[in-house]
């Protein structure tokens, strides 16, 4: 038996046997208490909705209830838990408030999870 190189722990059968990749370390708990939090305030089929309608551009409210086919109040409770949890930011303009993600990370997440559903089915 001969080994291959540094990393190669020993040989079987022509197959090197790499040894274990080192665990990455942990985030600190209280990232992983503000991810739990922020996933939360995604979970409900509204909510990742309104993201996937942010991520192609910035709506108004009465944009978001005419695509979504849901009431005004509805949209309105589900974009202050989004605002809230910071995944969302609202500018005036004029008597609107328009809605924006802050960042592209989140829709990511929501569009690789209903992919992955969408693969499941």
């Amino acid at each position: 038996m001969t080994a291959a190189g540094p990393a190669a722990v020993g040989l079987r059968d022509d197959h090197v046997v790499e040894p274990p990749a080192e665990a990455p370390e942990p985030p600190r708990s209280d990232a992983l208490v503000a991810a739990g939090d922020l996933l939360r305030a995604l979970a409900a089929p509204v909510r990742i909705a309104i993201v996937l309608q942010l991520r192609t551009s910035p709506r108004c409210v009465h944009e978001l209830v005419d695509a979504l086919a849901v009431t005004q109040p509805l949209i309105s409770q589900h974009l202050r838990v989004l605002k809230a949890a910071g995944v969302v930011r609202g500018d005036r303009r004029g008597r609107e408030v328009v809605y924006r993600l802050v960042d592209d990370h989140l829709a990511h997440i929501v569009v690789d999870a209903v992919a992955h559903v969408e693969e499941e089915s």
